[in-house]
């Protein structure tokens, strides 16, 4: 997947994990993606947003992947700035991509699709409650998961505090893990 290396910014500490992650979701065939919480970018001269590689850019990563693989992304935020942020980062993969402005718990609640591969990045870290968040969001998305689905938890240590053990205790396994993200696969030895 020649595409990701324009993602290998020495800046994007993320990129590795992605990389690895999105090569595994191209090995089991992975179509349908989910991303809770969009790449924002950052702010300049007030009103002008440019790419944050520090934050990753997953919004464009993932899409990119969706538009290289046939697929979709489904990607929410609950601030509309940052959705629409996002699409400006992404217009070239327009056709692959589905926003949502919402919370994350009520898109996911509603969400009916099959997930292949679903990214938990909503609600930093450094926020109170953002642990019981991540766990939240993945005790509803499982319903839409499948043998062999993949799960990518942001911000390990700040949010995965909770979602890690319910994990290993609902039929995932770790795959991959760095020190920004675990890796998870669904019902898969």
């Amino acid at each position: 997947m020649l595409f990701l290396e324009k993602y290998n910014n020495k800046k994007n500490i993320r990129f590795k994990s992605f990389e690895f992650a999105l090569n595994e979701a191209k090995k089991r065939n992975h179509k349908i993606l989910v991303e809770t919480g969009v790449a924002r970018g950052k702010v300049k001269f007030i009103f002008f947003s440019k790419i944050n590689w520090k934050d990753g850019m997953s919004t464009m990563i993932f899409s990119d992947y969706a538009r290289h693989q046939m697929g979709e992304l489904n990607s929410c935020d609950i601030s509309s700035r940052n959705v629409k942020n996002a699409k400006k980062f992404t217009k070239k993969n327009n056709d692959f991509i589905n926003f949502f402005v919402d919370d994350s718990l009520s898109f996911l609640n509603n969400f009916t699709k099959e997930i292949d591969f679903l990214y938990l990045d909503s609600l930093d870290g450094q926020f109170e409650g953002a642990s019981l968040h991540q766990l939240k969001e993945i005790q509803i998305a499982i319903k839409n998961l499948k043998p062999g689905s993949l799960v990518l938890l942001d911000d390990k240590g700040s949010k995965t505090k909770l979602s890690i053990d319910y994990m290993l205790n609902n039929h995932f396994h770790l795959i991959n893990e760095t020190n920004e993200q675990v890796l998870f696969s669904y019902k898969t030895a």
